[in-house]
């Protein structure tokens, strides 16, 4: 076994994989850029290497410092993670050459499943089951539309050595093919360094699962039950679940051994994972053989009890695999939500920050309910340009799928995060939603479902009763605490007068009357009877857990002028909480407007202006490109809201902006 393993990344990948390293007593090694100096992954390793600027071009992707950190430390073995340089064969066959174990696949291996067009053509030698489309070099935008028009509208537009979402595009027709070939090309270029693109068909309501292979270096191969990955974004998956609800059994076997015969056809041995593409009748298509650990894996790990990092381990030290198919058995169902910093109601456009506030669930482990956080930042972190947007993976476990469902979404509303913005809120959502818990899923499931972005959420009238009873709780909990600071004398014993206030959410006020009774209270909700709650909360806690009619909620909690911010179940709004008379005078008070940013382009996002597309006096149409802003290795174009002339351009092309920034001035 190992002496000392160094991790070739950062963030919460680096973090999992010292956790059982250090499990297994094997020493452990950091590396960390200027900007992850304070990073938890370096403070968590054993040791720590300093290699570089923020950028990961500059650093985390430069193999010869990753050879210098292992001699440096005496390292005997390199986990890549995923990212960075977990796929790429000369790092496998450089740290060969040094005498470092890499704990993942072989060389050859890597680079023929690496390559998108190389690996499908290996995988129908194989036997394997793939999508019809050109597998060839495509020379520019005008042969990408010819091939697309042949293959047939919609088609998928995809880098060849892309992955995590980057470099891919749906065409409908030749002006999306044409603009998504320039667009994939492009971000190929910048995040891989290799501009290739292939095209094929679209599989048309497409589900997207993927299967989990183990295989050690003696020719023994088990594939580890399935995921379920098609709530995905822009390509980029949101929510995973394990196993899949739309498999049956027989075609469970299926995927699985032709992914076992796809490892088999490469040499394959170390974790790896096979993505499939299956339409409504459970037909499956290969899509690409990803060559390291999954983002996801925490949810097969969970249904079998298979250490996945443990098994990399063993198996780079030429251990034998200690299972057989039979020995595998998936128990339970467990939910992955990846918290992403992006900002759900700007169209989930990348944020970056400082964490204020970072106050995760409790983990548990229990025989029917288990809860799983993955992360490499704690209160105080960045969260940096430079690098993937992700905060945490949060997972459930329970014995059944919505069992499973039901603690995500209690766990949700346990879960705080401040300072940047975040898709906690449509996280929660989607948990509510009935679409998700019937578990009748597309990868197009969030565009169809929320086609003009995330909205928020609107309360029912139950959860209103509850944010109602909530507020007033928490203003009467505040009101005594000032009253015992300030000495001043406060009611009153069980049994009194009841405290009335009004709750106003927006334009609708409620009244409430709270009761004092044994345990807690007995909230009076107008429209909704009456409420038993019980609490312990405390003003500054950032959440309330409150026991309503016998079942527990949560409610995150921040004090604002006059009332509360309450979040829950996706829910996010302020309530003002007043005596009748206040609410009465609050009434006649003019409102404040909104300003009219109708004649701007305001930049959406922190990010790199990489393009500009129109100028000065240029008049534009509805859907017109106007630019281009590169934020976290995505490009986004921005388009004209309406018809209009640009009358001022503010920005140049390499300037940073911030979020809001004005970046073109329209006149009518």
């Amino acid at each position: 076994m190992f002496k000392k393993i160094l991790v070739a990344n950062r963030g919460e990948i680096a973090c999992r994989v010292f956790r059982t390293a250090k499990r297994l007593g094997i020493g452990t090694v950091a590396v960390y850029s200027d900007a992850d100096k304070a990073a938890l992954h370096v403070e968590m390793a054993d040791e720590a290497v300093h290699i570089g600027p923020p950028a990961a071009a500059e650093s985390y992707l430069i193999i010869d410092k990753i050879i210098e950190a292992c001699k440096q430390t005496g390292a005997d073995a390199v986990h890549p993670g995923y990212g960075f340089l977990s796929e790429r064969r000369e790092f496998a066959e450089r740290l060969k050459a040094e005498g470092i174990t890499f704990i993942g696949p072989p060389p050859n291996a890597i680079e023929a499943m690496g390559d998108k067009i190389t690996s499908k053509k290996i995988a129908a030698e194989a036997n394997v089951s793939i999508v019809p489309g050109h597998m060839g070099l495509i020379d520019d935008a005008e042969h990408a539309v010819k091939i697309a028009s042949d293959i047939g509208y919609p088609v998928m537009i995809k880098a060849s050595a892309g992955g995590g979402g980057k470099g891919m595009r749906i065409a409908w027709n030749d002006a999306e093919a044409r603009e998504g070939f320039d667009r994939s090309k492009s971000e190929a270029a910048s995040s891989f360094g290799d501009d290739r693109i292939f095209i094929e068909k679209f599989v048309t309501e497409p589900r997207h699962i993927e299967i989990q292979l183990l295989a050690d270096q003696h020719g023994n191969c088990v594939y580890v039950g399935e995921r379920e990955c098609s709530i995905q974004r822009r390509n980029q998956k949101v929510v995973e679940e394990a196993p899949s609800p739309f498999l049956d059994a027989a075609t469970r076997k299926a995927m699985g051994e032709q992914s076992v015969a796809l490892a088999k056809a490469v040499g394959y041995h170390s974790a790896g994972t096979v993505e499939f593409i299956a339409d409504k009748d459970r037909n499956f298509y290969f899509l690409e053989m990803n060559t390291r650990l999954q983002v996801e894996h925490p949810v097969s790990e969970l249904i079998t009890g298979i250490d996945l990092v443990e098994q990399m381990i063993r198996v780079a030290a030429g251990e034998k695999l200690a299972m057989s198919q039979d020995d595998i058995v998936l128990n339970g169902w467990a939910v992955e939500s990846r918290l992403y910093a992006e900002d759900p109601y700007r169209k989930f456009l990348p944020s970056i920050g400082r964490l204020s506030g970072y106050q995760p669930p409790v983990e548990a482990a229990t025989e029917t309910l288990a809860i799983r956080n993955d992360t490499g930042v704690v209160e105080g972190s960045e969260i940096s340009m430079f690098y993937d947007p992700m905060i945490a993976k949060l997972c459930t476990w329970a014995p059944t799928r919505i069992e499973a469902v039901d603690a995500m979404s209690d766990a949700l509303d346990q879960f705080v995060v401040e300072g940047v913005g975040n898709n906690l809120p449509f996280l929660s959502a989607l948990m509510d939603h009935p679409r998700w818990r019937e578990g009748r899923l597309t990868t197009g499931f969030i565009a169809e479902e929320y086609p003009d972005g995330f909205l928020g959420v609107t309360p029912d009238t139950e959860s209103e009763a509850r944010l109602a009873a909530c507020a007033a709780i928490l203003d009467d909990i505040v009101t005594k605490r000032r009253a015992g600071i300030s000495g001043a004398r406060f009611r009153k014993a069980s049994g009194t007068a009841a405290v009335k206030r009004v709750v106003c959410l927006e334009e609708k006020r409620t009244a409430v009357a709270l009761d004092v009774v044994a345990g807690g209270y007995q909230v009076a909700v107008e429209g909704a009877g009456k409420l038993g709650v019980e609490t312990s909360w405390q003003p500054g806690q950032p959440v309330a857990e409150m026991k309503i009619d016998g079942k527990l909620y949560w409610f995150k909690v921040a004090a604002v002028p006059g009332g509360f911010r309450l979040r829950h179940r996706g829910v996010d709004c302020r309530l003002q909480v007043l005596t009748p008379r206040l609410a009465e005078l609050a009434d006649r008070m003019p409102r404040k407007e909104a300003p009219d940013t109708s004649n701007l382009l305001l930049c959406p996002m922190p990010g790199l202006v990489i393009n500009l597309q129109v100028g000065e006096g240029d008049r534009v149409e509805e859907g017109q490109p106007l630019a281009i802003v590169e934020a976290m290795k995505m490009e986004n174009v921005l388009r004209a809201e309406k018809s209009a002339v640009v009358e001022k351009i503010l920005v140049s092309v390499g300037d940073s902006l911030a979020v809001d920034a004005v970046m073109m001035e329209f006149a009518a």
